[in-house]
């Protein structure tokens, strides 16, 4: 008997390589809006800002029309571009997302293998637009025996009403036997502790844990799930 009944996958970051598709969206908009080359320095720049404003989602800080926006309207102002371009450019973006997939550690094979042996969701905090187009292009979609998006439920992980939401769902496992795997600490792992369930967390480049936020399971490798869910 395999140790746990479900698999709850977060999307960027995990099963895909956010930071290959933000990269590509970005320097694409950037020439299709007249705005010039945009160079690793600057995407590097725009992540780090990205990363800010969505922890601050996280935190119930702000909400996800504000953020969404106001991350390009700071990294506008910082590169000396007109912030009015914002809202029409992150429209764009949400599209571009889907456009670059590029999977972590054979993760489609993964998933794919799994399939039928384990339930297994996704649960992203990302766009309706953006996932539904990254899923799709990725076959992932056609893998998962459901999709969580946050802005469907109205709560954003790490809210445990994101999770309850999970397990009130027609035909979902008991939240008692079921993992999330995610490399955010503060969204999916702290979120995985907040609704009483086991957490994994895919800590590729082996940073250190200085949140304080306890993980059940930490991996480099997604092939190290197999060993974790009982499942060779």
């Amino acid at each position: 008997m395999a140790d746990f009944d479900a698999l709850l996958w977060d999307i960027d970051g995990t099963l895909l390589d956010f930071a290959a598709a933000e990269s590509a969206a970005v320097k694409s908009l950037f020439l299709e809006f007249g705005l010039g080359e945009c160079s690793d320095e600057m995407v590097a720049r725009y992540a780090a800002i990205n990363k800010r404003w969505w922890e601050a989602l996280e935190r119930g800080e702000r909400t996800k029309p504000e953020i969404l926006v106001g991350r390009f309207c700071e990294f506008f102002e910082a590169e000396g571009i007109d912030a009015a371009l914002a809202p029409e450019f992150n429209e764009l973006y949400q599209i571009r997302l889907g456009d670059t997939v590029a999977f972590h550690d054979d993760s489609y094979a993964i998933v794919a293998s799994l399939r039928g042996r384990i339930a297994q969701y996704a649960v992203s905090n990302g766009t309706v637009v953006a996932q539904t187009r990254k899923l799709k292009n990725s076959g992932l979609d056609k893998l998962f025996d459901a999709v969580f998006l946050s802005e469907e439920i109205g709560f954003e992980k790490p809210a445990r009403e994101f999770f309850d939401a999970v397990f009130a769902a027609p035909g979902a496992a008991d939240r008692s036997r079921a993992l999330i795997i995610g490399d955010s600490l503060t969204s999916d792992i702290t979120g995985g502790v907040r609704a009483g369930i086991k957490t994994c967390w895919y800590n590729p480049r082996g940073e250190a844990n200085t949140l304080g936020v306890h993980a059940d399971y930490e991996i480099r490798d997604l092939h190290e799930v197999y060993g974790i869910i009982g499942i060779g």
